[in-house]
């Protein structure tokens, strides 16, 4: 029996969207039901998946009413993961939000330790960890290994630090989305995931909400990793082999990012600069 409603405990609301695969959606789910942080509530958002896979979801989620929540779009359409993660976190009720890409799991200690992180450090809006990457999901000879974020880990950083330092104007890697705790205030604020980043575009849609957040909020970087983020050879990020759709897209990224500060009023000479830089490196068409 999971506990729920902790007297004095946050609620954290998961957000889950997905696209058939219904056994690592499952897969995913267990790990949620399994954190030793148990004031928690997950949404399941349905992208338009096939039917057997829609229905090992409701059956799974039904097992537990007192914590997940299935739902799914109009007519059953595909409508892509920055709508379904919007629709996800309009449906929630938590203080925090936290992202689970449903191929992807956590640790059990992992809600735990961040929302330690969020007492600890007030001023945090968004927490961030590393992420192991996970290849042994299929292949039990390969090696995992946890990939940091770019940045001094255990480290608060101000509004406008990151998006100077980090993918994909600076050098450092990013943080995966299973990674990431957000304060819903601060989510809001931000106006969600941009919903123009679907297609082929779904390659940067982390990024685009990601910029909105470091340009505006301060973020914590943990240097822990309690999220696998399961590395498979037709993921939209095998994609960023394809140089002429990762360029296609990244253009797409940085038109976005300079109508965003125009909009935004924000003026800041070395993101400016940082940009005509990633401009500069692009093949010309």
């Amino acid at each position: 029996m999971i506990k729920t409603n902790n007297a004095g405990l946050p609620l954290v609301s998961v957000i889950i969207p997905f696209l058939n695969d219904s056994e690592w959606l499952i897969e995913a789910l267990k790990s949620v039901i399994n954190q030793s942080y148990h004031s928690w509530e997950a949404i399941v958002i349905d992208d338009g998946s096939e039917p057997h896979h829609s229905e090992a979801a409701k059956f799974f989620c039904s097992r537990y009413p007192a914590n997940i929540r299935y739902t799914h779009h109009d007519n059953h359409i595909n409508r892509g993961v920055t709508i379904s993660r919007n629709v996800g976190v309009a449906k929630s009720s938590g203080t925090y939000l936290a992202f689970l890409d449903a191929d992807d799991k956590w640790f059990c200690d992992k809600l735990k330790m961040q929302v330690g992180l969020f007492k600890k450090f007030p001023a945090a809006q968004m927490i961030c960890e590393a992420s192991q990457f996970w290849f042994s999901w299929n292949n039990a000879a390969a090696k995992d290994f946890i990939k940091p974020i770019g940045v001094l880990p255990d480290t608060l950083y101000p509004p406008r630090s990151l998006i100077k330092t980090l993918y994909p104007l600076g050098e450092g890697a990013p943080p995966c989305p299973s990674g990431i705790i957000i304060h819903k205030s601060a989510f809001d604020r931000s106006g969600g995931f941009e919903p123009t980043f679907s297609g082929i575009y779904t390659l940067y849609e982390d990024q685009a909400f990601l910029a909105k957040i470091y340009l505006n909020e301060t973020v914590f970087i943990s240097g822990a990793a309690n999220n696998q983020y399961r590395k498979r050879a037709n993921s939209m990020s095998s994609k960023v082999n394809d140089i002429t759709i990762y360029e296609k897209v990244r253009k797409f990224f940085l038109n976005w990012l300079v109508s965003y500060l125009i909009v935004q009023n924000i003026k800041d000479e070395e993101i400016n600069s940082l940009i005509a830089h990633a401009y500069d490196q692009m093949k010309p068409n």
